[in-house]
């Protein structure tokens, strides 16, 4: 009979500035010792996209804090009432159509290619069924000035016109990370509508990254952590050094007993 074999893993997640490390109790069911320490992996997107599940929210937030900065933007993607579309799936083609137009106004310019991450929301009236007031929000990487982004939002200019009427509005802000990223910005475009809600984003953002250290941490340690230093930012910025401790969160279960949740900012 396999032997099960209990241990805390230390699990660090880097997402460019910022660092979460999870600090967890798990169990291996075979003979092998746990790992000592792996090599950094990719962290693999959630399957499922419609912000309604913790896993998918968090890699969101992930995903963010690892590509944007203050350099950036966010892009508010409305359409006027003439031209709203009838359905997600036709509004998401006509942003990726707009998107494809910065891309290339970017190149024009001879900036870098267009990295995003796209929230289209649509929402419901009470008491009815069909999605109406459908809109986008963008997270872009900067370079183009906001007004050349925010009159992109047009259809091609006709004959006898200066310029293609407009599809909507779009209001572009630059972004502005705090010691949590852009947690707080994530956490409301995440919220659930009377609607449906779904993101996607552009192939050539960074992941974030992965590592495990299955030695670092004793469950009597990590219970003595609990009890006295949970929130001493001295302590914690010794453990991990580069970084400024911005959080402790802890959960404790009957049967595995306490995890830790950190989050920190790079102090370079």
């Amino acid at each position: 009979m396999k032997k099960r074999k209990n241990f805390i893993r230390e699990k660090k997640i880097f997402c460019g500035d910022y660092l979460e490390v999870d600090i967890i109790p798990k169990t291996k069911i075979d003979k092998r010792t746990p790992e000592k320490r792996n090599k950094k992996k990719k962290v693999s997107a959630p399957k499922q996209r419609r912000l309604n599940d913790k896993n998918a929210r968090r890699y969101f937030i992930q995903l963010v804090n690892t590509n944007f900065n203050e350099d950036d933007l966010h892009l508010n993607v409305t359409y006027s009432d003439d031209e709203l579309p009838a359905s997600i799936e036709e509004a998401e083609k006509e942003v990726k159509n707009y998107i494809r137009r910065i891309d290339y106004r970017r190149k024009k310019e001879g900036l870098p290619p267009t990295r995003y991450v796209l929230v289209t929301e649509g929402t419901v009236e009470k008491g009815g069924e069909d999605i109406i007031r459908i809109h986008h929000h963008l997270y872009i990487n900067g370079g183009l000035d906001r007004d050349v982004v925010e009159s992109l939002w047009r259809r091609r200019r006709r004959k006898g016109e200066k310029e293609g009427k407009r599809i909507g509005y779009v209001n572009a802000d630059r972004l502005q990370p705090n010691n949590f990223g852009l947690e707080g910005l994530s956490r409301y475009l995440m919220k659930n509508p009377k609607g449906k809600k779904r993101w996607s984003c552009s192939q050539n953002l960074e992941r974030p990254t992965q590592r495990n250290n299955d030695h670092r941490y004793t469950k009597r340690e990590v219970e003595r952590i609990v009890k006295d230093y949970s929130e001493d930012q001295t302590y914690w910025e010794k453990k991990y050094p580069g970084y400024w401790f911005t959080e402790c969160k802890t959960e404790y279960n009957d049967l595995t007993g306490w995890s830790i949740y950190l989050k920190l900012r790079r102090s370079g």
